[in-house]
């Protein structure tokens, strides 16, 4: 899309009129891969792609860079929400001689708790700091056994010269304000999820204000800060590494795997697996120092044989190979006390610089009383605390707040709009930065107006295919002016611009070829004759996480708009078609397919762009819900952003009814200085308004 071209973009409902005749207009079975699986947590991911896709450091820190915001943005993080004060509250010491234990906790959100225990040295530091992260194991942060023991390791941290805060997961022990159901699946409803609000965003971010904790203690090294933890504490230690730079070292203990990627809704937060997997999240971590720990008896078996390699080669790429280690043990899932030694010895290598030989040896500690740790051991949290689950409300209040303070007002304040917003939307939406399309002409028919050719368009690299009809003119311009297409885009598919008997050019085709433009009628992801054929597995968004690891429908079509784009932009069409490059694009579509293109839009960086509004309420949940539905969507401002995001190309929004809002567009507009370039109609246009609004010069 680096082309100087006018892009169009049109919706409305057609008159039709016959072109021709007697012949069909399918273009034929095409092989769309993402119809054949569905990706989930349990399947086996060939991660040998990281040793050979990224060539040099700039191509892998940039793919590092799109990973991290895909963390933040599946943890309803981008725009990263304003930091309220932590107003912590330390207290209950107990000496236990070369170290104390108190309790810890802080506001993560206003009247939101992280609650643990703080591990500190006697002394004044400045020590290193460690996250300590627990699993699933019932007793939380106090888990004492032989598979592990969380106060032990942090006890024995302490010991060696570590702050530590060990901090409970959502749902134990002290941190009682998110209801957890029997299956772990606390907050895992689909408006939720439309709202970027999961359990695993709200871990994220308490990780994140853990650093926050630590980072204000005076005898913490700001610039030394470690995490670690098992199982799923494993998936909190690479989430946050790969989060925030401000960790140092990190240690994930039996859990990164090419083949089991978290059971849990806490590990599961909408998109963030998609086109990715734990490995590649893990090896955002480079070039800090990275410890991984596996064991025979569960899903990191392999980890010496698999996952270090495809990490290690990052690693290499960054000239930092020194800084990952590995190592597998005898045991079934754990953090015992090998894989604790083997733990503390790392750390003492990259935190404090002690590069020994001999590893760090575990001394055996007493550890104090769970009743005495619990920072609110009747259960009653202090005052003005949020109420078990009043914090969905809470997040949405201040999405909102967010936007409506970023609203545009001038130029800068667009330029800080775009700075913020356009990263969110392209986050939740899924939009990789770059397409591949490769074209494949399938015949051509005549008609009266022109001729009619079959096509489809590839992306390879995810196996997506776009059947389309392309309209040619008769009447060509020559080959020094520039040739002129409309990209069609319709609910109904392909037949949503013919006559009902599927073998007719509607009007718009017919004005446009008549006007000499190319028209190319697609069918995106599950519209038209593309549909899931018999047999496909099952696309339900609320089973299997499955918006953790695949788009829903509308993101498809979002991302196959912008693929048929790219395929105009960078040429690939033209040379097929054996013309010069196209210099002025038109994107049009109908019904929902309306909305569809405004969000592929900011994307497409169409010069014209006419929206057919449909009559749809957008506020409402309900519709985004049933017909939208993206996660996060309205975490990152939902259509208003995208209407923002557009400007300054030459938009009509039309077939409004007053349900739509258009306010946004208008914010959006008078900001960058090209009110006059934003038409909006109440009403639905005809085809002879839309055809002279877009032959026209604004």
């Amino acid at each position: 899309m680096r082309y100087l071209i006018a892009g169009l973009v049109v919706l409305n409902t057609f008159v039709m009129a016959r072109v021709d005749g007697g012949m069909s207009l399918n273009v034929g079975p095409v092989d769309d891969k993402r119809f054949a699986s569905v990706r989930h947590l349990n399947m086996d991911y060939d991660v040998s792609y990281m040793a050979s896709r990224y060539k040099d450091r700039g191509q892998w820190e940039k793919r590092a860079a799109e990973i991290r915001e895909q963390v933040l943005g599946a943890a309803g993080l981008l725009p990263m929400p304003e930091k309220c004060p932590l107003n912590a509250r330390i207290f209950g010491k107990i000496d236990h001689g070369d170290y104390t234990v108190e309790k810890a906790f802080f506001e993560s959100y206003p009247g939101f708790y992280c609650t643990g225990n703080l591990y500190r040295p006697k002394g004044k530091g400045p020590f290193p700091a460690v996250l300590n992260t627990h699993g699933h194991w019932a007793d939380g942060r106090f888990v004492d056994n032989e598979s592990s023991s969380i106060p032990t390791r942090a006890a024995n941290l302490a010991k060696q010269g570590y702050v530590v805060f060990s901090y409970d997961m959502i749902g134990f022990n002290d941190s009682k304000q998110v209801i957890i159901p029997e299956k772990h699946d606390a907050l895992g409803d689909r408006r939720n999820r439309l709202w970027g609000v999961s359990l695993g965003g709200l871990q994220t971010w308490n990780s994140i204000r853990a650093i926050d904790f630590l980072q204000s203690l005076p005898e913490v090294d700001p610039n030394r800060i470690a995490v670690t933890g098992s199982s799923g504490g494993g998936t909190q230690t690479f989430l946050v590494t790969a989060a925030d730079p401000r960790i140092t070292v990190a240690a994930p203990v039996c859990m990164v795997s090419a083949h089991m990627q978290g059971g849990c809704r806490c590990e599961n937060p909408p998109n963030l697996r998609i086109d990715t997997n734990n490995v590649e999240i893990t090896a955002v971590a480079a070039p800090r120092p990275l410890f991984l720990v596996a064991a025979t008896g569960d899903w990191t078996k392999n980890t010496l044989e698999i996952e270090c390699p495809a990490i290690r080669s990052i690693y290499k790429l960054l000239d930092a190979e020194d800084r990952i280690s590995c190592v597998r043990f005898e045991a079934g899932h754990n953090y015992n006390k090998d894989s604790r030694e083997a733990v503390y010895t790392f750390f003492a290598r990259w935190l404090r610089g002690l590069d020994q030989p001999n590893p760090v040896k575990e001394i055996p500690v007493k550890l104090d009383k769970r009743e005495d740790l619990l920072c609110f051991p009747e259960g009653k949290l202090p005052d003005g605390s949020l109420a078990p689950n009043a914090i969905v409300d809470l997040l949405i209040e201040r999405s909102e707040k967010q936007l409506d303070a970023n609203r545009p007002k001038n130029r800068e304040t667009l330029a800080q709009f775009r700075k913020l917003y356009e990263p969110a939307l392209k986050r939740a939406l899924s939009i990789p930065s770059v397409f591949k399309p490769v074209v494949e002409l399938r015949g051509s028919v005549q008609v009266d107006d022109g001729e009619v050719q079959k096509l489809v368009v590839r992306d390879d690299v995810r196996g997506a295919a776009v059947p389309g009809l392309l309209w040619k003119p008769k009447n060509r311009v020559p080959v020094s002016s520039a040739n002129r297409i409309a990209i069609l885009v319709s609910d109904e598919g392909k037949q949503g611009f013919l006559e009902s008997g599927g073998d007719r050019a509607g009007l718009l085709i017919a004005k446009l070829v008549e006007k000499g433009w190319y028209a190319l009628a697609i069918d995106v992801f599950n519209s038209g004759e593309h549909v899931a054929p018999p047999g496909s597995p099952e696309r339900d968004y609320d089973k299997n996480f499955f918006d953790t690891y695949n788009r829903t429908d509308t993101a498809e079509r979002v991302y196959d708009i912008l693929l048929v784009l790219e395929s105009v932009y960078n040429g690939v069409l033209s040379r097929e078609l054996g013309l010069s490059l196209f210099g002025e694009v038109a994107l049009v579509g109908t019904g929902k397919a309306g909305l569809w293109c405004l969000l592929a839009a900011p994307f497409g960086k169409p010069a014209k762009l006419v929206v057919d509004a449909a009559q749809q309420d957008t506020s409402d949940d309900n519709l985004l819900l049933q017909q939208f539905y993206v996660p996060c969507l309205r975490r990152v401002g939902d259509f208003r952003t995208a209407m923002v995001l557009v400007s300054p190309c030459h938009l009509l929004i039309h077939n409004t009814k007053g349900k739509f809002d258009t306010s946004w567009a208008e914010s959006g507009y008078k900001a960058s200085g090209s009110a006059d370039r934003l038409r909006i109609s109440a009403e639905r246009l005809g085809v002879e308004e839309i055809s002279a609004w877009l032959s026209g010069t604004h």
